[in-house]
């Protein structure tokens, strides 16, 4: 394996104000946190190849959450404590120091890439940029007893003067679990006991990856990327799925009692999400943009993944809405077009950009047997296309290089809003303030051209907006 980092060839399908690797792959974001005036992303990442491979923190920050600034890499895998990877993890200030907390991932050198062993480690730094490594790593040597091998990402946080720290597990049952820890110094962790379990392995199963632990409108959320929940009709239809519980932690720290896993983001490309607290007080959250397995057309070109963009999340009605952070009003550059119109016959609203942004605005009026539809096209090809039935109230995206369908029902019924983010190789589409929301991945090196149309005469305006295509500088 070279040791050189690998060089994009061709800059088709780079977007322009995602969060992406300047080459390489990458998957989870780790460590969002806010320290001394900035965000701070990090990323797994593998700089030599556009493969997954030796696990290393790649770095970016902004003052804004919209501008981004490649940093140099923070966490370099080849220590005894992290010998084959510095896997996920997360951050957390603790007296003018940014601590980050990260899996150790250890492979027993028998060519089985399923026969590891895993571990929890620290580093840290005070300017934010360069990261030592904690001299007594790891924090945890081992998984609890009745765990299996599949012990990592732990998410840290400080409540009442405690640090705690969950990680996604599996029992040796074989079932999913979030397990907790408690510290009073973040170096040495005691084991408190696993918090919630899947009941059962096609329901909730076998192993909870990614979890994140936080508190809205007086209740917890439990979020994590489960994997092995067997798909329905509509529901679970990506590999691996990313949602939330719903429920209360309780005083002692033993028990998250929890209603049932729900589904947060409804489209192809949206993994292993994690959160940070504001300092407004904004619980937003950025995933992983791209899904395991998929076939990710840009590794040819010498990179692979990217992160979502930032979104805010609210709890409204037992249910999260995720929504477009305020601050991303600042990447728009001028307005494109703006229209009031009596939408029936299939009508192009843009041909103009691949950095856009489309707001659009359905008025029913009581029309319940309409359907609207939202379709993006290139020169010669439909690329995907959004059908909204306002009679059941349930959209049905339809992807045409898989052949296939995600779903999403909403409870808002009058009006139909949609907020639509598209970059060069990436789409993502909020409706109704991000009551259900659709993130996906397209490739085409062709102009694209946004079309909408309904079934009946519908009272439409849109308006659309040129978006900063260099927000992130290397």
């Amino acid at each position: 394996m070279t040791n050189h980092q690998i060089e994009v060839t061709n800059e088709r399908y780079r977007l322009g104000y995602h969060v992406m690797a300047k080459s390489g792959w990458i998957n989870d974001p780790n460590g969002f946190c806010y320290f001394k005036g900035y965000y701070h992303i990090f990323y797994q990442h593998h700089p030599y190849s556009a493969d997954w491979g030796p696990m290393h923190w790649g770095h970016a920050r902004s003052k804004d959450l919209v501008h981004w600034e490649d940093l140099p890499i923070a966490l370099t895998p080849g220590s005894k404590e992290d010998k084959d990877g510095c896997f996920s993890g997360s951050a957390i200030v603790k007296d003018d120091t940014l601590y980050l907390f990260y899996t150790g991932h250890h492979y027993y050198g028998d060519n089985d890439p399923e026969h590891f062993w895993q571990n929890q480690n620290m580093a840290y730094s005070t300017d934010g940029v360069n990261f030592t490594k904690y001299e007594h790593n790891p924090v945890i040597a081992s998984e609890p007893e009745d765990n299996t091998h599949h012990f990592r990402d732990p998410k840290v946080w400080e409540d009442n003067g405690k640090y705690y720290m969950i990680l996604g597990s599996q029992e040796k049952d074989g079932l999913g679990r979030v397990i907790l820890y408690q510290s009073s110094n973040l170096k040495e962790w005691g084991y408190i006991d696993a918090i919630a379990k899947s009941e059962s392995l096609e329901d909730e199963g076998f192993m909870w990856e990614c979890p994140d632990l936080f508190s809205l409108n007086q209740k917890d959320v439990l979020l994590c990327s489960p994997q092995g929940i067997k798909e329905t009709d509509k529901k679970y239809l990506n590999l691996f799925q990313t949602g939330y519980f719903l429920g209360h932690l309780n005083d002692d720290k033993n028990l998250f009692s929890r209603e049932q896993f729900k589904e947060l983001d409804y489209g192809h490309d949206f993994y292993a999400a994690q959160t940070t607290l504001a300092p407004d007080g904004r619980r937003i959250l950025i995933g992983w943009m791209a899904m395991w397995e998929s076939p990710m057309p840009e590794k040819e070109d010498g990179w692979v993944g990217a992160l979502t963009i930032p979104r805010e999340l609210t709890l409204q009605n037992n249910h999260l809405y995720m929504k477009p952070i305020e601050e991303l009003k600042n990447l728009r550059t001028h307005s494109i077009d703006t229209a009031n119109i009596t939408l029936k016959e299939p009508e192009l609203i843009t041909s103009k950009s691949s950095h856009i942004e489309v707001n659009i605005e359905h008025q029913f009026e009581h029309i319940q047997e309409t359907i609207t539809k939202f379709e993006l096209k290139d020169a010669h090809n439909k690329i995907l296309s959004l059908e909204y039935n306002a009679n059941n109230h349930e959209f049905s995206l339809y992807r045409t290089d898989k052949d296939d369908y995600r779903y999403a029902t909403i409870q808002s019924h009058q009006d139909l809003k949609l907020q639509i983010f598209i970059d060069k190789s990436s789409i993502e589409i909020f409706i109704n303030d991000g009551e259900a929301v659709f993130t996906e991945r397209y490739y085409t090196e062709d102009d694209i051209q946004v079309w909408i149309s309904s079934t009946e005469d519908v009272p439409t305006n849109y308006q659309i907006y040129q978006l900063n295509n260099q927000a992130i500088q290397y």
